[in-house]
Parts: structure tokens; sequence; C-alpha cells
């Protein structure tokens, strides 16, 4: 129901589908507009799960090939590790009586053209949506697919005793804490690099005692007697060149045939 206030309790979803007079409950519950939950229902005994939902692609945004046609029912596929544990055969158990199609109602078609397949990887359960194509069940994904991580299992509808709790989970919240920590980390780390490289700097060298060694191998050069030059050198004759005359009367020569040409 789009008009239910925030402030009531989760227990206000058995009325309504009292009202509505069907047993089973899917509910969106967001948080912080950026965390997405969801219950699932067996109202109004119960049991119910409470799922964080992860990695959303809607079908505007995976831009897929297929389509089904709308009331078709679904084939549901299910991975062999759902039969493993207790509390995935209860989940196994809840998303039959939810997803399928009931028999004989009046809004379904009388033929199967998709199938739903939940597959558990890193303990997360995998949602996919495929389109029967053709006859040899080759299958295209029509979307949307998502991801739900379990965080409890209650005995009641929307609560009650809890029947089973993820270890394996985190919240959003913690995620994110933690996240911003690393990055805390890493430029505290830099801050204190640059501390040290500054105290490095602003220390004064240690200066290092000469070695006794180093001089020897060392052989000292011969020192030669300083002469001191009372005299003044003579200067050096200055030669006139010859040649020189020739090559300004050339150039002249050269510059008068240019103008009378």
């Amino acid at each position: 129901d789009t008009k239910m206030d925030r402030k009531d309790q989760l227990f206000v979803i058995n009325e309504v589908c009292e009202m509505k007079n069907c047993n089973k409950c899917i509910f969106f519950e967001a948080k912080k507009k950026q965390d997405l939950y969801m219950w699932l229902s067996n109202a109004p005994q119960g049991p119910s799960a409470k799922f964080l939902v992860q990695n959303v692609h809607t079908l505007a945004e995976l831009k897929m090939t297929g389509n089904c046609l709308r009331g078709s029912r679904p084939l549901l596929s299910f991975d062999a590790a759902f039969d493993k544990e207790p509390h995935y055969a209860l989940l196994k158990e809840l998303f039959i009586q939810i997803f399928s199609t009931p028999r004989y109602h009046p809004k379904s078609q009388p033929f199967v053209d998709h199938v739903f397949t939940f597959t558990i990887t890193d303990e997360r359960i995998w949602f996919r949506n495929y389109q029967i194509i053709e006859e040899d069940a080759s299958l295209v994904e029509i979307g949307p697919r998502f991801v739900l991580n379990l965080i409890k299992i209650f005995q009641g509808s929307f609560g009650g005793p809890t029947l089973y709790e993820n270890p394996h989970y985190q919240s959003p919240n913690m995620h994110r804490r933690l996240v911003k920590l690393s990055v805390a980390a890493k430029f505290k780390e830099k801050q204190q690099v640059k501390e040290v490289q500054k105290i490095k700097k602003t220390t004064s060298k240690v200066v290092i005692k000469e070695d006794p060694t180093e001089v020897v191998f060392e052989t000292p050069a011969e020192e030669k007697p300083v002469e001191i030059q009372l005299v003044k050198p003579e200067s050096k004759p200055f030669i006139k060149d010859k040649k020189k005359p020739r090559k300004i009367e050339r150039k002249k020569q050269k510059k008068l045939l240019r103008t009378q040409a």
C-alpha cells in the first residue's frame, strides 16, 4: 500500500493483506535513500525473511533484447545448494509459494515463456530472469537482476522469534564505515611519512670521523719552486697584413660593378 505511514509498524501489513484477501506478501523497505530491504512473508502466521537487496539492475538499465507476455506463468529454477541446508530449504519453499502462479488463477495465461533462476554464490542469492525463445529451450536474459543478502528468518509474519540469523551479513552502515576508515588510514600514513621526512631534514647531519686508512695509498705531488718574475715581458712585434689593402680594393670594385649593373 503506497499510503502506508513510515511511523507505522510492519505488523500493519498483515492487516492490509487480510483486507486484500492475500496470504503472500513482498514488502520493499527503503532507508537513507540508498539502502533497499526486501521482506518475503507468509501472512498472517509466517514465516518471513528479511533481505538486503544489492546490485539492482532494472530493465531500462540493462537494455535486454528479450521480452515476455504479461500474466504468463514462470518456471522456477533453483540451485542444488538449496536442498543442502535447512534455512535455504525454507527459503526455497517460500520462493515457490510467492513467485509461482497459482493454479487456475483467473489472470494467468495457459503457457510458460520465462524462467526465474535462484543461485547461491558467495553466501548470497542471485536472481535472474530469462525468456524461453524457442522449443529447444534456448534462453535470453530479459531482466531485472538483483542479489539478495539474507539477514534473518522470523517465525512470524514481519517479526516474532528468530529462526536463523546470517553470520556473514554486514550492514551497509558498517561497510561504509570500514571504507571511510581505510581511506582515513591511508591519509594518516601519508601524513606520517611527510612528518618523518621533515624531521630528517631539520635534524643536523652526523659528522663522520675521518678514516686514517683512506690516505694510505695517496702519494703527495712534488712541490714546484715558486718563481717571481721581476722584469716586464717583452711585447710582441706588430706585423701588418699586407693583403688587407688589396681585399678592400676588390670589395670597392665589386660594389661599383653592382651599381653599374
